[in-house]
C-alpha cells in the first residue's frame, strides 16, 4: 500500500442488482462522486475533495479486489462471499438484496427425502457451495459448473438438480421446478480488506457507524 493509496478510501461496487441501492445508501451517509454510474466508461471514479475512489466491478470479481487490497471496502452479496471464500472482513449485513440459495428439481423428479437424489447431477453457478451442502447432508453428487441460465440444465438433460439463488421463486415455477431445500439466505454485505481495516480504521469505522442507523431505519420501513 503506497502513501498515495493511504490518502484515498477505495470503494468497490458491484454491477447488477445491488448497484443502485448501494450507491443510494453510501450517498445518504456522504460518500459519492460526480459521474458515479453503473454505465460509466471510467474505470475509477474519484471524489478528489473527499479523497474517495470508486471502482465498479463484475459481481464475482469484487471480493478479489477487496482481498488483495485494490479496494479497501466493498458491497457484495452473501452468495458471492460463500462461493468465493475470500479472506476479507465481513463488517455489516446491509439487509437489502434479499435472496436465498436453494436446491430445486423438476416437479416430476421430486422425491420424499434428500438422500433419494444421491449420485444425480447438479448444475450450478456455485459449485463450492453446492458441494459443501451435499457433503454436509451426506450425499455424493456430480457437480456441473455453469455460468448462464441454470434452469435450462434440467430441461435439456444436462442435470437433474440445480443449486441457485432465487428471490420470489417465480422463475422456478415458470420452468416447472420446485424447491426441495434451502442452503442459505443471502443479502448484501459490507466487507473490508484486512490490512485496510487496520490502516484506515477511523475512516472505515466511520462508515460502519453511519450505515448502522440507516440499515435499521430501512429495515423498519
Amino acid at each position: 500500500m503506497t502513501s498515495n493509496d493511504m490518502d484515498y478510501l477505495t470503494i468497490a461496487l458491484p454491477k447488477g442488482k445491488l448497484f443502485e441501492h448501494s450507491v443510494s445508501m453510501l450517498t445518504k451517509i456522504g460518500y459519492t462522486a460526480e459521474g458515479l454510474s453503473e454505465n460509466s466508461r471510467k474505470l475509477v471514479i474519484a471524489n478528489e475533495a473527499e479523497k474517495i475512489r470508486f471502482i465498479i466491478t463484475k459481481t464475482a470479481d469484487l471480493p478479489t479486489y477487496v482481498e488483495y487490497g485494490a479496494a479497501d471496502i466493498g458491497i457484495i452479496g452473501k452468495d458471492v462471499l460463500l462461493e468465493g471464500n475470500k479472506d476479507v472482513y465481513e463488517l455489516l449485513d446491509l439487509k437489502f438484496g434479499f435472496c436465498r440459495m436453494m436446491v430445486a428439481v423438476p416437479q416430476a423428479l421430486k422425491q420424499e427425502k434428500l438422500s433419494d437424489y444421491a449420485h444425480m447431477r447438479v448444475a450450478t453457478k456455485y459449485p463450492r457451495v453446492a458441494e459443501s451442502f451435499f457433503h454436509s447432508v451426506g450425499i455424493q453428487m456430480e457437480i456441473i459448473k455453469l455460468n448462464g441460465s441454470i434452469e435450462l440444465a434440467p430441461m435439456v438433460g444436462l442435470a437433474e438438480i440445480i443449486v441457485d439463488i432465487v428471490e420470489t421463486g417465480r422463475t422456478l415455477k415458470e420452468n416447472n421446478l420446485v424447491e426441495i431445500a434451502q442452503i442459505h439466505p443471502a443479502t448484501a454485505r459490507f466487507i473490508a480488506n484486512r490490512v485496510s481495516f487496520k490502516m484506515k480504521f477511523d475512516r472505515i469505522n466511520k462508515m460502519v457507524e453511519g450505515l448502522k442507523p440507516l440499515i435499521e431505519s430501512e429495515s423498519k420501513a
